[in-house]
Parts: structure tokens; C-alpha cells; sequence
């Protein structure tokens, strides 16, 4: 679902409710790869799926009316395609009750925003938005990032 449609989405809803493209039957990796804008929920990703084919970038908030929360996805729009570039996968969770398997291994505090490698290791956990500039930056001095460019 395009980033944009989830923003509408969010800031017209008390309760988060994303559309996802896993609910048509493919598994999350691979309607990302069909489509990298889409937004994901955190429940319905497995880490391991993502491991060696995208970076996940996971925004965690109390709420989808959190601020922080909004300020981060709108920022996050207005650089989808850098994202993109750098085969990010947008994951969100914004039910600080959801048992998904991200929020009980990242355990966020309120609004967080994490970057997670190819490699399926934590890069970075930031307690406030950050852009897509700072992001860029931060993949794009990860080794892994450095032989994507080389090879071309």
C-alpha cells in the first residue's frame, strides 16, 4: 500500500488498520519485492524472511496518533524513493499492546525507530524521528551497502 494511503489511513483512525498486501496470500517478502512502498505490521513480518534481501526500517509508537509517529511516516513518504534505492522495508506497530515478535525482541519504550541490516542485526534505535537524509547515511556506510554500490 502506498505510504501515502497509509498516512490518510492513520491520521483519520483511532486504531491503526493497514490494508496489507501479506493478506492476499503472499508472504511479506515477496509482496515487498512486488512492490517496495508498501507499508507492513509488524505482526505479520518475520524477520527471518527479510534476512540477505532487504534493510527493515520498524517504527514503533503507543499510537498511530502519536506525533512522533506521524512526523516519522510523513518524513519517511517524502523519501520513499531513496528508500527504495536502499531496499528498505517500512515496518510499523502502533498497539503498545500487540505481542508481535518485533516489538518483544526491539522492546520500544513509547516511540521508536529502528534500523535493522541485511544481516538481520540491529544498526540502529533512535527514540525520535529521524529523515530520510540521516537514514540514507547511515545505510550507505554499512559494508554491505558499500559492495551493493561498487558492484553496481
Amino acid at each position: 500500500m502506498p505510504l501515502r494511503h497509509t498516512l490518510a489511513l492513520l491520521t483519520g483512525l483511532t486504531t491503526f488498520a493497514l490494508p496489507l498486501a501479506a493478506a492476499d496470500g503472499l508472504p511479506v517478502a515477496e509482496a515487498w519485492q512486488e512492490d517496495p512502498t508498501q507499508v507492513f505490521a509488524a505482526a505479520d513480518v518475520d524477520l527471518d524472511d527479510l534476512q540477505w534481501l532487504a534493510r527493515p526500517v520498524v517504527v514503533f509508537a503507543n499510537s498511530p496518533r502519536d506525533p512522533a509517529f506521524i512526523e516519522q511516516m510523513e518524513e519517511l513518504e517524502a523519501g520513499l524513493d531513496r528508500l527504495v534505492d536502499r531496499d528498505v522495508i517500512i515496518i510499523v506497530d502502533t498497539d503498545r499492546d500487540s505481542d508481535s515478535d518485533l516489538r518483544r525482541q526491539l522492546r520500544p519504550r513509547g516511540f521508536m525507530l529502528v534500523l535493522i541490516g541485511k544481516d538481520g542485526q540491529v544498526k540502529l534505535r533512535k527514540p525520535l524521528p529521524w529523515t530520510v537524509r540521516e537514514l540514507s547515511r547511515s545505510i550507505d556506510k554499512m559494508p554491505m551497502r558499500q559492495r551493493e554500490l561498487r558492484d553496481g
